[in-house]
């Protein structure tokens, strides 16, 4: 097997090593690379390609598992269940189904990894009909993860329950939101003389049909979370209805519904507490500034301040309604008028209280 050494520090590459696709015969050590070396021509912004030239394990044994093995065994038992050995160990092709299953249990249940995974608690004896046995109680998790999660009952009475058709306890309704997916794969079976595309297309199906589950279960977990089905119900519409709020509030909380499907119900409603908040904030620092800006240092000099700005404001709102001034004989020639016409003077005498003049 060939050796390398870095360009940059000359020390001999063990495992992954760093290829220049623009520099001739240039390796680098991902020491070196991480730290974005440049020697001679070579810049840290060259093409490059990561090569490995000897087999590198996640984990230390004899038996060296490489790392695309690793990530074969893990899709396949995600693909297959845990428990379907057989087929894990054709999805691996390198490994048999005893090495699998051995190294499996080895370092992902029984291991480090399985020690912060699996948390005594939560174990439950589920019997498991995967397992070559016919089956075992196990402490391990089973194929449904469901199976072992509780499900917090709704508190409803039970004729709530009869007029939703709903069964707490379980989680479930008498009729579920796409009531039809199960006509999907309720007629599929596997035939001794099926070819490659007829399990390719029952696959499919059976892919349609967790799909469509995945959306059954959110739509139910929206549900329980924003009280939804409490709120159905013809009794509990009082009980669970929305406090009041204001037209502008009520209008803020429309707009942020769009971030409704990153929170919880729980979450979104402290969210938006939370900005209603920060605008009262907002509009109390405003005002404290304006006091500062009027020379107001002290919160007991507040009172007085609004005191006599009131008494200002209702001072210039007086003189504005009684800043208006009758044209008399006296200030007629002021305004430039003649005194000479008596009847002209003598008639806007008789009606000076049609001709006013404003004075600001």
């Amino acid at each position: 097997m060939a050796k390398y050494r870095c360009n940059y520090c000359q020390g001999e590459i063990s495992g992954f090593r760093i290829k220049c696709n623009d520099c001739p015969d240039f390796d680098l050590c991902l020491q070196c690379f991480s730290c974005g070396a440049e020697v001679g021509n070579h810049r840290k912004d060259h093409k490059y390609k990561i090569l490995n030239d000897c087999v590198v394990g996640a984990f230390d044994v004899q038996d060296v598992w490489t790392l695309v093995e690793e990530t074969m065994l893990l899709d396949a038992v995600e693909q297959y269940g845990l428990g379907n050995w057989e087929d894990v160990g054709s999805h691996v092709e390198t490994k048999s189904a005893e090495e699998c299953e051995e190294h499996y249990n080895s370092f992902y249940v029984q291991g480090n990894i399985g020690k912060v995974t699996f948390f005594p608690e939560r174990t439950s004896y589920v019997k498991d009909h995967s397992c070559p046995d016919g089956g075992k109680y196990t402490l391990i998790c089973p194929l449904s993860p469901s199976i072992t999660l509780p499900v917090n009952p709704i508190e409803l009475t039970i004729q709530e329950q009869q007029e939703l058709g709903y069964m707490p306890l379980r989680d479930d309704f008498e009729r579920e939101n796409d009531n039809d997916a199960e006509t999907l794969v309720s007629s599929l079976a596997n035939n001794y003389d099926d070819e490659d595309i007829d399990i390719a297309v029952k696959l499919a199906q059976v892919d349609r049909y967790r799909t469509r589950l995945k959306e059954r279960d959110r739509r139910k977990k929206i549900a329980r979370e924003y009280s939804l089905i409490q709120a159905a119900t013809s009794l509990a519409k009082q009980k669970y209805q929305t406090p009041k709020r204001k037209k502008e509030e009520r209008e803020f909380q429309d707009k942020m519904k769009v971030f409704t499907q990153f929170h919880s119900a729980a979450e979104h409603e402290a969210f938006f507490e939370n900005i209603q908040k920060e605008k009262e904030l907002k509009s109390r620092i405003k005002e404290l500034m304006r006091y500062r800006k009027h020379g107001i240092t002290k919160l007991d000099e507040i009172d007085d301040f609004e005191e006599e700005k009131f008494k200002r404001d209702k001072k210039k709102e007086n003189k504005k309604k009684t800043g208006i001034v009758m044209l008399t004989s006296e200030n007629f020639n002021i305004l430039g008028l003649h005194n000479s016409n008596k009847t002209r003077f003598n008639g806007f005498k008789k009606g000076r209280r049609r001709y006013r003049v404003s004075i600001y």
